[in-house]
């Protein structure tokens, strides 16, 4: 199913009631901090190997390559810590490999352990402020994700749990986009049809055509520039455009 056409300036018809908005979490809500490949540089660095982050930001196709085999192949890979263990230890082995670097001294599960330690994430600096005018406008929240089981309470330790009315992360439920019941699932915790439903993420595979494919309204959250030519469904920057995507 195509999303409903948008206006000009990216939004959506005014005709088209909203109720309820969910969020991806990484990359949308949360990043590692500084980024990703700041953060797998500097454990690299202190590994005893010099590499530079944009050497790493280089090879991110290796981490959007992984994830698009684990859908083809019904993966999973969030449903368990051992799946999401044996899944991201084989993904920063093939970072190590890429680097020319060997992984035989425990390096990759140092690598593993900084990415699993909450103290490692921030919130975007443009989210809560948009959560804020967002619940504000009387919106339903809600949170859609394929994230461990400890989003939770990485959202409680950045303050902004209580935004989310609705959390139904794969890590919980058993499912993962782009299965298209987790966005059931979350449409009917929320008590909202899909279709008085926005859903924000930045993947198109995983987030904007199966949000689509439900009824719901997708919107793309483009913040490192990776699809500038999208079109299929509104594309914002910053989640500081969304207020004026959903006609606030």
């Amino acid at each position: 199913m195509r999303p409903p056409r948008s206006d000009p300036a990216g939004g959506y018809p005014a005709r088209v009631r909203t109720v309820a908005v969910f969020f991806d979490a990484g990359e949308t809500l949360v990043h590692p901090h500084p980024s990703f490949p700041d953060l797998l540089a500097a454990v690299l660095r202190r590994e005893g190997h010099p590499v530079a982050a944009a050497a790493v930001r280089e090879r991110a196709g290796i981490v959007f390559e992984r994830f698009r085999r684990a859908a083809e192949a019904n993966e999973r890979w969030t449903t368990s810590p051992e799946r999401s263990r044996a899944f991201w230890l084989g993904v920063y082995e093939a970072f190590l490999e890429d680097l020319g670097i060997p992984g035989g001294d425990g390096v990759v599960e140092r690598i593993y352990e900084t990415f699993t330690d909450l103290a490692n994430y921030r919130l975007f600096e443009d989210v809560p402020p948009v959560l804020e005018r967002l619940a504000a406008a009387g919106l339903v929240l809600g949170v859609i994700s394929n994230f461990e089981e400890w989003l939770e309470r990485l959202l409680e330790e950045l303050g902004v749990r209580e935004r989310f009315s609705v959390l139904v992360v794969s890590g919980l439920e058993g499912i993962e986009k782009p299965d298209p019941r987790i966005f059931l699932l979350a449409a009917e915790r929320a008590g909202v049809s899909p279709q008085e439903s926005v859903y924000v993420g930045d993947d198109p595979g995983f987030d904007v055509g199966p949000a689509a494919g439900v009824g719901m309204r997708p919107i793309l959250i483009d913040r490192r520039g990776r699809f500038p030519g999208f079109t299929q469904a509104p594309r914002i920057t910053t989640m500081a455009e969304l207020p004026g995507v959903l006609g606030l």
